[in-house]
């Protein structure tokens, strides 16, 4: 694999997994606009691994405060901490159930750019309509275990490439009437069980396919993936506490736009 292509590939996962523009969508994109092979599964481990450390650092606080909320709930003590973590597993249940049913028989029937670009404009529409008509009067401290369970049901929908993760775990916390930075905040914590469990699963095929070494090349994708993704999210978190999700809206339309173009031989 070229550096070009490394890095590319890289700096695509890193921006794109928790801006609500759709990661899957745009690394089944690399290879098509770049003119080179699939990057393989190690190389997906790899940046996956790297965005994953890239929220754990970002969130390390609201992650510490989680273990302490969980040391006092064993203790007896109801604590909130501890309640969010109980929504953040009961919100990760449908996607990991839904996950195993489209690894064992979707497989890479649904990575088409056609797919892809529906996904990318469907669903930017659906941010741009939750975020104008959400409210923003409820913060994390004010979600239940109803409202894990609907982010978490629409996050099963992330599933299918273009639809992003981050934007209709996004949407559906808008739709609620969660504030924009705390429904970004939950969903960025929402990632971390989702792409744990998710490596997990490639590691596993991974391993499985006796090929499962260490490169060099991996381990700088995994590194450079990991410094644009801090980037990207510490840079959309301040965006967000004062505006709103319109340009990534109007980056999803334009995009979704130009793929169906694309796919039906229009250009």
């Amino acid at each position: 694999m070229s550096f070009l292509q490394i890095v590319v590939l890289a700096l695509v996962q890193g921006i794109t997994e928790f801006l609500p523009i759709s990661s899957s969508g745009h690394l089944v994109l690399v290879p098509y606009f770049g003119g080179w092979p699939d990057q393989g599964l190690l190389m997906d481990v790899a940046v996956h691994v790297g965005t994953l450390g890239a929220v754990v650092i970002y969130f390390w606080r609201d992650l510490w405060d989680m273990l302490v909320g969980l040391g006092r709930l064993l203790r007896g003590r109801r604590d909130p901490r501890a309640m969010l973590v109980i929504y953040l597993i009961l919100a990760t249940i449908p996607v990991v159930i839904a996950g195993f049913l489209v690894n064992a028989y979707a497989g890479d029937a649904l990575r088409s750019i056609a797919v892809i670009g529906w996904t990318t404009l469907g669903f930017g529409i659906v941010l741009y309509v939750t975020d104008r008509l959400g409210m923003t009067l409820r913060t994390l401290d004010h979600i239940g275990w109803r409202d894990a369970l609907v982010v978490g049901l629409a996050q099963v929908l992330a599933l299918v490439p273009g639809t992003s993760r981050s934007g209709i775990t996004m949407s559906a916390a808008r739709m609620l009437g969660m504030e924009r930075s705390d429904a970004a905040r939950f969903s960025m914590l929402l990632s971390i069980p989702t792409i744990l469990g998710a490596g997990l699963l490639k590691g596993k095929e991974l391993y499985d396919s006796g090929n499962a070494a260490l490169t060099f090349d991996a381990i700088l994708a995994a590194g450079l993936s990991m410094v644009a993704a801090l980037i990207a999210v510490a840079l959309m978190m301040a965006w967000l506490k004062r505006a709103t999700f319109t340009p990534f809206v109007v980056y999803r339309v334009v995009l979704g736009v130009v793929l169906l173009a694309l796919a039906y031989g229009v250009v």
